[in-house]
């Protein structure tokens, strides 16, 4: 079974990463999304519990896709779900000197590939960031969020930047 881990905070959970999650799918047997469940570097971010619920039921008629919080190193999470693939999503030049370097330690350190997938065009510019400041300064955020029942979306807590 060949499986995939995209890994993040999703703080929210935006339509970039939605699209990562939609394009990457075909590759995999099993994509299981890790929610950072670590609080130390972002304390006013809601819990893992609340972004993962959100996120479960935004796939759950999407069998091959699994939400689990993960604690320490993307790629210790990558072993334990016996992933051939961290995947990661890419909107900059900024970005992908990032990942490159991650990429690089993970499978030094671990043996794991990583995937990087070149963001949208239409979503290069969106990231969780940008969402949580917007809706902060009270800006209608729905367009950067996937379509996801209403009751969801009051997860996303304006939170000082």
């Amino acid at each position: 079974m060949k499986t995939g881990v995209f890994v993040g905070s999703f703080n929210p959970f935006t339509v970039g990463h939605d699209s990562i999650v939609t394009r990457t799918l075909p590759l995999f047997d099993r994509l299981v999304i890790g929610v950072v469940g670590d609080q130390v570097h972002k304390p006013d971010m809601p819990s893992a519990e609340e972004r993962m619920k959100a996120i479960r039921e935004l796939y759950e008629q999407e069998p091959k896709i699994e939400v689990k919080p993960y604690f320490g190193l993307a790629v210790d999470f990558a072993k334990k779900e016996n992933a051939h693939y961290i995947i990661k999503g890419v909107r900059s030049v900024k970005d992908f000197e990032y990942e490159r370097e991650q990429a690089d330690i993970n499978r030094q350190i671990g043996g794991i590939e990583t995937l990087l997938l070149f963001a949208e065009p239409e979503y290069s510019s969106i990231s969780s960031t940008m969402v949580r400041e917007l809706k902060h300064f009270g800006v209608d955020v729905e367009p950067f969020l996937p379509k996801r029942p209403s009751h969801i979306t009051d997860t996303i807590k304006p939170t000082a930047l």
